[in-house]
């Protein structure tokens, strides 16, 4: 549920820029090297590549399920398309000498795929996976990342990177002025041959963050004879992580970027983790919640909805299965479910489908605006859910006003009044519809359709389906 909320809000923010006419690249993936991966694998008797093949068919799987509109999926085991890129950047990071090797003795999370201080643990657990780290001695690769304190501050300070929100760019800033240590880079073959060999260096692997974090410009062909797209679309205008990235995407990959003289990214934007019933979902607890089976039961857009609107833009977000029904019955059953069909079936009831086109009051010209640019506004900081309240304000006052002006009533002594405000409310609809397609794409076109609008004919309002049946 977590990649679904995570998948789901970079989708709205690409489909967003789209809309607003940015030629947009949006890239998601698989991360696939590791001791996590290796482990699981070995547990499972199974190859390590096996298991990423059936990891990665499954993240496919959920952003089609999702309707997610990615430009490019990449894998990090990919040979062909991955490895290059990842072994170009170690190249030039070792050119600048900011590569050397040491002993390393400490706490390592494979959950994480980090090492960890001790005075990082709540009792001696990670506090991201409530588990042990395990100690590990081994000679690795280390990365000069000390060498970049003071730059990286002085960027991260000066929002040269900005960081969304606010208080994680404190939170990285804090950490980073307590001294920013060197990094292993690097683990031996002998104790995980699972990764990206280290150029010049058979006996060691690329450590997991070091290959991972190139794949935003693997995926672009940097390490490749063609760099067409390298060159048009790096650097990023964001990167959309979950808050136990922050560290990675903050420090280690600017710095790395740094060191091999390449852009940096404009934006990080972090998100909080989804947890439900204030807790962590965990088999032990019992409190997970499939993505795909909410899905099929009420489809796609409707967990979309919920992803986006309930889900705070910074912080943690609770799901369950109630408060979603919940939401699911009042914002889209009852509300905009009902308030579509409610207005098709007065034009079709009142005028056989047709509403002429008339001029549209200035009343609603300004409540459309005022919410188009609440959308836009609430967009910049990629707030979902503000960007929500603010179509759903259009929604809001169709009903005042249906409620208001009462046309089962005027029909008998004012009908051609009837059809201006018909015409009014259609039209919100409307731009209801195409506010919506960031969000849920699937059913801002079928209201779209519903509307059958022309642009010298009017409305042929026709009702379609039930867009989200009543639970």
């Amino acid at each position: 549920m977590g990649h679904a909320f995570q998948f789901t809000r970079a989708d709205a923010i690409a489909r967003h820029r789209r809309l607003a006419g940015n030629d947009v690249f949006f890239l998601t993936g698989t991360d696939e090297y590791g001791s996590k991966m290796f482990k699981t694998a070995k547990e499972k008797n199974i190859e390590p590549q096996a298991l990423a093949d059936e990891n990665a068919k499954k993240f496919r799987e959920l952003n089609e399920l999702l309707n997610i509109s990615f430009d490019d999926f990449i894998r990090t085991s990919d040979e062909k398309r991955h490895w290059p890129g990842a072994q170009l950047i170690w190249k030039k990071i070792n050119e600048k000498e900011d590569l050397y090797k040491k002993k390393y003795s400490g706490y390592y999370c494979s959950g994480c795929e980090a090492y960890v201080l001790e005075n990082e643990l709540t009792d001696g657990k990670c506090v991201y996976h409530n588990q042990k780290p395990e100690f590990v001695e081994e000679e690795n690769y280390f990365f000069k990342l000390s060498k970049y304190a003071d730059k990286l501050m002085e960027l991260i300070e000066k929002n040269e990177i900005e960081i969304i929100p606010e208080s994680r760019k404190k939170e990285i800033l804090n950490f980073a002025k307590q001294g920013l240590k060197d990094v292993s880079f690097s683990r031996p073959k002998n104790v995980l041959p699972w990764g990206i060999s280290v150029p010049n260096d058979e006996k060691h692997v690329m450590y997991v963050w070091c290959d991972a974090l190139a794949n935003y410009i693997s995926a672009l062909g940097y390490g490749s004879d063609d760099l067409e797209k390298f060159n048009k679309y790096w650097p990023a205008d964001v990167h959309i992580i979950g808050k136990d990235n922050l560290r990675f995407h903050a420090l280690y990959w600017p710095a790395m970027l740094l060191s091999a003289s390449l852009p940096l990214p404009k934006q990080i934007y972090v998100h909080g983790f989804i947890i439900s019933e204030g807790k962590k979902m965990s088999k032990t607890i019992g409190n997970i919640v499939d993505p795909k089976e909410i899905t099929e039961k009420y489809g796609a857009d409707a967990l979309r909805y919920y992803l986006l609107k309930e889900i705070p833009a910074t912080e943690d977000g609770d799901f369950t299965v109630k408060h979603f029904e919940e939401v699911y019955n009042a914002d889209l059953a009852n509300g905009l479910g009902n308030t579509v069909a409610r207005v098709i079936s007065m034009a079709e009831k009142y005028f056989k489908n047709e509403i002429a086109v008339a001029v549209i009051d200035k009343k609603w010209k300004e409540i459309i605006n005022v919410s188009r640019e609440c959308v836009d506004y609430a967009m910049k900081d990629y707030n979902t859910p503000q960007a929500l309240v603010g179509i759903w304000h259009i929604l809001r006052k169709i009903d005042e006003e249906i409620d208001r002006t009462k046309p089962w009533e005027m029909t008998k002594t004012d009908i051609n009044s009837v059809g201006a405000h018909l015409f009014d409310w259609l039209n919100a609809l409307r731009d209801i519809g195409y506010l919506l397609r960031p969000f849920l794409p699937e059913i801002a076109e079928k209201i779209i359709e519903q509307l059958g609008f022309d642009e010298k004919k009017g409305f042929g309002a026709k009702k379609g389906k039930i867009l989200f049946p009543r639970i």
